[in-house]
């Protein structure tokens, strides 16, 4: 016969929240030491598989594989990448990444990142191969907005990118020289319209080409 408590509680109750409250203090130290602390910078690619990261679900996509440390964006019929499936922040932090372009003519490691409540992508050689910035700002793409610049990326040489987001500013540098600086306070920040939008929140992807990116890092900023 069942026992029935007084209370309406199981008999174990009690012994449950004793062993509970015993282990409490352990799950928040450990939860603590879980979060990263500010200008630490973490690890986002453990240089021998895909954990944490999944293939995007592009249309016609090429393959991509883990190769010699880094993330190899095969060619496709139009984009390849990959997407980071955990938790990321939305503002104050930065991205540090070595990408490069193995083989083909357009963009090899353009990064999808969170602004906000929004996304944007930081475009590296695309329509045709030499064009960076950020698509889009105000529903203007990185050719025709006021972050377009012209970089020259050889074939097979890597360079390093790094990216600061914060509530009122994107900045980017490439080999420590900044490309992007733009205030985008009261400004409309997004993703072009199409598949890019599977690469929210974080991604890398490459279109029709090989690219390859490696060393992915990211911190909080104060």
């Amino acid at each position: 016969m069942a026992v029935v408590c007084p209370t309406g509680q199981h008999p174990d109750y009690n012994s449950h929240m004793k062993a509970l409250t015993m282990w409490l203090p352990v799950f928040l130290c450990v939860a603590a030491l879980a979060q990263p602390k500010t200008g630490e910078w973490l690890s986002l690619f453990d240089g021998k598989t895909l954990q944490g990261w999944r293939e995007t679900a592009f249309t016609g996509h090429g393959k991509t594989r883990v190769e010699n440390g880094t993330i190899v964006l095969g060619a496709g019929g139009s984009m390849t990448g990959v997407t980071w499936s955990g938790a990321f922040p939305k503002s104050n932090y930065e991205v540090r990444f070595e990408g490069a372009r193995i083989d083909g003519n357009d963009f090899f490691a353009s990064l999808t990142f969170p602004v906000g409540d929004s996304f944007c992508t930081w475009v590296t050689g695309g329509w045709g191969g030499d064009i960076v910035g950020l698509s889009s700002l105000d529903s203007w793409d990185a050719s025709d907005n006021e972050t377009r610049t012209y970089f020259d990326f050889e074939k097979g040489r890597w360079y390093a990118f790094r990216l600061q987001v914060t509530p009122g500013r994107i900045m980017g540098w490439i080999d420590d020289k900044q490309i992007v600086n733009v205030e985008i306070a009261g400004r409309t920040v997004g993703l072009r319209f199409g598949e890019i939008e599977l690469s929210a929140p974080l991604g890398f992807a490459s279109y029709g080409t090989t690219g390859a990116v490696r060393k992915i890092d990211y911190r909080l900023m104060r």
